[in-house]
């Protein structure tokens, strides 16, 4: 019933376009075409990147919303999924009713537009997280969560979309700003340094612990594998008087790639410190525990979801406890051309590796 009374609450005709919008072919752009384009933010500029985004923003909203429609396990049927389908069919519907873009003044409302679209989306990461909650309280306990291809397979393509489509709107923003940030072109920061960023990301983690590219995105990379280390670390040597071992990071500068290297090397100790939390009693991860690692449904850590939150809040949740931090960290590190690799030593330790491609002329993986 809660399904078909939010289902009714949109027209015919708007489910109708949304389908029709969602045969449509997607376009992807490159990091390097992004940057080369928002290089000079004329009118005409702005006003050409308008009018791609009112074209292309309603094809890859749609396919994301016909998708929430039909998941597997009736996962659709959740009140927190149904929620974020809401939010996507609101998007749909607000860009399709905006008029053809013309001039400036239709470019700068639409830019509005697209930038409280954006805002609308935020907690669309907890949300889906706490679908997929609803969902495992009502499945067969003896469930393998990791052998569910289907919803990890669609989460993989609907957060790489996102990913996609928080990029469109937010680099096409960002050129509106009048006093950008030194050798910054939108969201894309042409002199960046990886280890700057990996050291206030480190810092970052390290503070979140103690409580209990794009610079944001590769930010949201290591900080959330250095927190799962510390934590890690933290949670093993809780009642132990020895010093936990330090986390380091080595940035590797080659000419393809820029890699990230998180380790756990420990003079005073033989183990190292998994990710994700899978502490075992001598370190690293089991082989057969590695594919747990980028699943959605798996996590250790306590869950920060409440199965009464209000799902009309727009209160931000953090990552942490889900199991999404892995997952959606290496889906970034791919929508630039790079990857995300966690090998480990059963009884020793493990390491993360996180390629950065320099070249920025790859296409948009698009789901």
């Amino acid at each position: 019933m809660a399904a078909k009374k939010l289902y009714e609450s949109f027209s015919k005709s708007l489910m109708e376009e949304v389908h029709r919008w969602g045969c449509m072919k997607q376009t992807g752009v490159s990091l390097r075409y992004m940057m080369e384009f928002g290089s000079k933010p004329t009118e005409k500029n702005l006003l050409i990147s308008a009018q791609f985004l009112h074209k292309e923003l309603p094809i890859r909203i749609a396919r994301r919303a016909i998708e929430l429609e039909s998941l597997p396990y009736a996962l659709s049927e959740k009140p927190a999924v149904l929620k974020v389908r809401d939010w996507y069919l609101d998007s749909f519907r607000d860009m399709r009713s905006f008029p053809e873009i013309k001039d400036s003044s239709d470019e700068r409302e639409f830019t509005q537009m697209i930038k409280a679209i954006k805002v609308r989306h935020n907690n669309v990461v907890p949300m889906m997280a706490l679908g997929v909650q609803q969902l495992k309280k009502v499945m067969d306990p003896k469930i393998v969560y990791e052998d569910l291809d289907e919803i990890h397979q669609f989460l993989d393509r609907f957060y790489m979309s996102r990913i996609g489509i928080r990029m469109l709107i937010g680099q096409h923003v960002e050129l509106h700003n009048p006093n950008p940030p030194p050798h910054c072109v939108g969201y894309i920061n042409t002199k960046m340094s990886p280890m700057k960023v990996a050291r206030n990301a480190s810092e970052d983690a390290r503070f979140i612990c103690l409580r209990e590219y794009v610079p944001s995105h590769l930010h949201l990379m290591v900080f959330e594998l250095v927190k799962n280390s510390l934590r890690a670390v933290q949670e093993r040597h809780m009642d132990s008087d020895k010093v936990a071992p330090p986390v380091r990071i080595i940035v590797a500068d080659g000419l393809e790639d820029v890699t990230i290297k998180i380790s756990f090397p420990s003079p005073s100790s033989f183990w190292h410190f998994p990710l994700n939390f899978d502490v075992l009693k001598r370190g690293g991860i089991a082989r057969s525990g590695l594919p747990k690692i980028f699943t959605y449904l798996y996590s250790t850590a306590k869950n920060p979801l409440d199965e009464n939150l209000d799902i009309d809040s727009t209160d931000a949740v953090t990552m942490a406890g889900y199991g999404y931090g892995l997952p959606i960290s290496r889906l970034y590190a791919r929508y630039f051309g790079g990857d995300l690799q966690i090998i480990s030593m059963e009884g020793y330790g493990t390491d993360a590796y996180l390629h950065l491609s320099r070249l920025g002329d790859s296409q948009e993986p698009l789901p």
